[in-house]
Parts: C-alpha cells; sequence; structure tokens
C-alpha cells in the first residue's frame, strides 16, 4: 500500500488526499463596471458628444483581473519540484552515486500509476545500474559472496493489478527482473485494500469511536497505529455509517501470478490480510504469515515462497521467527535506505521508497541516495 510512505519515500512515499482549495479556473472576482449587466455601483458611460459639444473622456479600462493563487497541491508540487533539481545539480550527488554503487538498491513501488513515466524510470535504470533477480540477492545471502556494484532489485507492495497489466509489459521489454509481494486474501476477488477502503468511507461520512477526534483525511493513518483488533472494528463502524460503499476493486488471480513467475517476476508473501504485525497479538502474527505462505505455496505450484515483505514496514521479532520456521532466506524493509551489496541481515534488508509518478530528478536522487539522506536528515522515518 502507499504505506508510510512512502513509498518515502518518502515513497512515498504518499500524495496526501483532500480537495485542494483556491481558484483554479483563472477567473478574479471584483465589481462590474457596467458590464454585461452586472451588479455594482458603475454608472453608464456616454460615447458621443457631451452637452457643451466637448468629446466626453474615454471610459476607464476594468482593472486587469489578478492570476488565481495556484492551489495548494500545486504549490506544494512545485516546491518539491524545485528541490529535487537543486539536489539532483547539487555537487553532492556525484559523491552519493559514487558510494551507491558499492550499495544495495532495492525499490519499493506499489501500482504502476503513470506507465509512461515508469517505463522511462526502467529505462534509466537499465542505463546506469545493474537490475538483479531476487534469486542473486538470495544466493548472495546463502553463500555470502557480495553482489556485483550497482545492483538494484525492483519490487512492489500489496499485488495490485497494474503491475501485471503496466508494468510487466515494461519490464519484459527491457528485461528486468522484480519481485511482487502480493496480501493473498484478495486474491480471485474485488474486495479492495483496506486503507483504500477507509480512506473512501472516512471522507464519505464514515465514522468509528476509535476515530472519533480524526479528521477523515488522517484516518488510515490513525488506524495503523491501533492494535489490529481496534483496526479491524474501526473498518467496520465505517462501512455502517458511511454514506456510499467503497468502489470495488479488481484484484490479481492464481493464474495471473503464474504469469508473473513465468515471466520473471518472482512472487512473495506480504501477509494474507496486511495488518502492521507489531499491533497484533502473537496468533495473528504466525497465522497472518502462515496463512499467506500456505495460500501462495498451493497456488504456484508446490513452489513455497521464500522472501516476505513487512506490511507498512513494521518489524516484529516475532515474525522473524516464524520467517526463519517457514525457511524464508529474504525478508524486507520500507524505511528509505539502501543495503549492503551483501546484507548483513537477510530478514531486515532495506528498501527505498518510490513511485510511478516520481520524476526524473527525484529519481536519480532516490538511487543515489542523496534523496534518502535528506529525508532522514529531516527527520523522516
Amino acid at each position: 500500500m502507499p504505506e508510510g510512505t512512502a513509498h518515502s519515500t518518502a515513497h512515498s512515499t504518499g500524495a496526501e488526499h483532500g480537495p485542494s482549495t483556491g481558484t483554479t479556473d483563472g477567473t478574479a472576482t471584483g465589481t462590474a463596471g457596467g458590464r454585461g449587466g452586472g451588479s455594482g455601483t458603475g454608472t453608464a458611460t456616454r460615447t458621443g458628444p457631451t452637452p457643451t459639444g466637448v468629446p466626453a473622456a474615454p471610459p476607464p479600462e476594468d482593472p486587469a483581473p489578478a492570476p488565481a493563487a495556484a492551489p495548494p497541491r500545486a504549490r506544494l508540487a512545485g516546491r518539491r519540484a524545485t528541490v529535487d533539481a537543486v539536489l539532483r545539480n547539487s555537487p553532492l550527488q556525484p559523491l552519493f552515486r559514487l558510494a551507491a554503487a558499492r550499495r544495495l538498491a532495492v525499490l519499493a513501488y506499489h501500482g504502476v500509476d503513470d506507465p509512461r513515466v515508469f517505463a522511462l524510470q526502467m529505462e534509466r535504470l537499465v542505463r546506469i545500474a545493474r537490475p538483479v533477480p531476487l534469486a542473486a540477492v538470495e544466493e548472495a545471502v546463502r553463500t555470502g559472496r557480495t553482489l556485483p556494484p550497482r545492483s538494484v532489485l525492483v519490487t512492489f507492495d500489496d499485488g495490485d493489478r497494474t503491475v501485471l497489466t503496466e508494468g510487466l509489459p515494461v519490464l519484459t521489454r527491457l528485461g528486468i527482473p522484480a519481485a511482487a509481494f502480493v496480501v493473498t486474501d484478495l486474491i480471485g476477488g474485488d474486495q479492495p485494500f483496506w486503507w483504500a477502503e477507509a480512506a473512501f468511507l472516512a471522507a464519505h461520512g464514515g465514522t468509528a469511536r476509535s476515530l472519533a477526534d480524526c479528521p477523515p483525511g488522517e484516518a488510515v493513518r490513525r488506524m495503523k497505529t491501533l492494535p489490529d483488533g481496534e483496526r479491524r472494528a474501526a473498518l467496520a463502524e465505517l462501512r455502517e455509517s458511511a454514506r456510499a460503499r467503497a468502489p470495488r476493486q479488481e484484484q490479481l488471480t492464481p493464474a495471473d501470478l503464474l504469469t508473473l513467475t513465468r515471466t520473471g517476476v518472482a512472487v512473495g508473501n506480504h501477509t494474507a490480510g496486511h495488518p502492521c504485525l507489531d499491533r497484533c497479538e502473537g496468533g495473528t502474527v504466525r497465522d497472518e504469515i502462515r496463512r499467506a505462505h500456505d495460500a501462495l505455496t498451493g497456488w504456484l505450484g508446490g513452489e513455497a515462497p521464500t522472501a516476505f515483505a513487512y506490511p507498512n514496514g513494521n518489524v516484529d521479532p516475532r515474525a522473524d521467527a516464524e520467517l526463519r520456521r517457514l525457511g524464508y532466506r529474504t525478508g524486507f524493509l520500507f524505511d528509505h535506505r539502501h543495503d549492503r551489496l551483501l546484507p548483513p541481515h537477510p530478514l531486515r534488508i532495506s528498501r527505498l521508497r518510490v513511485n510511478s509518478t516520481t520524476g526524473r530528478d527525484r529519481f536519480d536522487t532516490i538511487l543515489s541516495g542523496l534523496h534518502p539522506a535528506v529525508h532522514h536528515l529531516r527527520g523522516g522515518s
């Protein structure tokens, strides 16, 4: 999901939701100076001679309308673009790029919302880096041999269907391997991701006791901090009280998962229902991981998954223990950091938050590590 982030990410890493304020159509308000029958205090204008025979002065021109202020979201995007350009052209960028050649960059996407920009990102990736498959990372961990310089692993969280419909054609054309971590309870259905449903319901009047003092735009963020039982109860209350039901969302099918694995996209475990594991009871942690593991093993023809991504990036030692019992080789965070070419903690490998709308300037500084460094310096998590 658009977690954290961040994405972070940063990576957002996710866009803020809510109506923008301000004028967007370029019009300005003011008094009508006798034009178009508008109301106001203007007087009629004579166009012929005055009674004394002296030509009348031409009517004063209406003042030019003041330009409308840009909506807050547009202003924020403009500021971010400026900062991204400054960072990419900073004298620090070449130094960070040089250091990044000796680090592992794991890119953490969600869906592919902008196929054109995603294609540009992947084309850039094959020019300046070395895309590697998940199997190569797992082999490095198993043998203790470091990955090649400039190694990059592309990953996707949640299992959004656009990974198949929009992302896979680009990856296949460019020969880029990847990994997709899926929420198994949603496979084969049309239930939306819980955070997307909660955001919609809160925006349409939904209420819950645990969200009583929470603005609708902050509902999901609050729900991620609740004990998991309270989160589920809040979602049920939102469903009962909202004015409208959240729209359905077509999800991947078991056949789609096989298509991904056969075309270079490894499929990994992202739990059964995507709770924040550190907010769950111990039995729920084990059940979420094991149910997803068993479902994926069945759908993938008996081939058990060996990679896991922590929902929302929330690490929990009980999850580590269960993953080891099940034979997992790698686990991935959502912390907007590079890792080593030989990751020292195989079940806690760092990832960089990015999305398919990230511009060229930010994409380059994410890969170099300059953007993550600034992000963490400013207190980002």
